[in-house]
């Protein structure tokens, strides 16, 4: 009676600690249609998924509820993909009580990378149609194309609370 207990127990312990039970999209969800005032497809070939470094960094601000957050772009074609279908506002789901997701309708260029240690404020593109806003730091062995990251996210988990949330973005 006790091996199958620690046999299950092991089992769980694994799929956790392997990254297997915690993905960042629920592949349930089905693609969420967006529209956005612009069709243009970016030319942009320059994939850093980091933060750009020069003061002319792009932002936009990122408003839930009461709450507005000014994210700073990543300087990469994503980044720019993401931005041309401004201004959003989407309906963003609960997963692993740290991030908010959704699903895009359509493609948006992908060149993911493991970041190792996703902080809070991260806004990545998980495969190439959903959109993942992390609001806590954790470990991962999960890759993502980095869309940007808010810039200072005090308040960022009280804001999009513990269910589902509604999220705007625009420039």
């Amino acid at each position: 009676m006790m091996k199958p207990l620690i046999a299950t127990a092991l089992a769980i312990l694994f799929a956790m600690s392997s990254g297997w039970a915690f993905t960042a999209c629920d592949r349930n969800d089905e693609p969420t249609s967006v529209s956005s005032n612009s069709g243009n497809t970016p030319d942009d070939n320059d994939n850093d998924n980091d933060n750009p470094k020069t003061p002319d960094a792009m932002t936009l601000n990122m408003t839930i509820g009461n709450s507005t957050f000014t994210i700073t772009l990543a300087d990469n074609t994503t980044a720019q993909a993401f931005a041309d279908l401004l201004p959003l506002r989407l309906n963003m789901s609960e997963l692993n009580g740290n991030e908010k997701y959704i699903y895009l309708a359509q493609s948006l260029p992908s060149q993911p990378t493991s970041p190792g240690t996703i902080q809070t404020g991260d806004l990545m593109l998980y495969g190439s149609t959903c959109i993942v806003l992390f609001y806590e730091s954790f470990s991962t062995s999960y890759r993502y194309t980095r869309i940007g990251r808010v810039d200072n996210p005090a308040g960022l988990a009280a804001a999009v609370g513990s269910g589902s949330v509604t999220v705007s973005f625009e420039r």
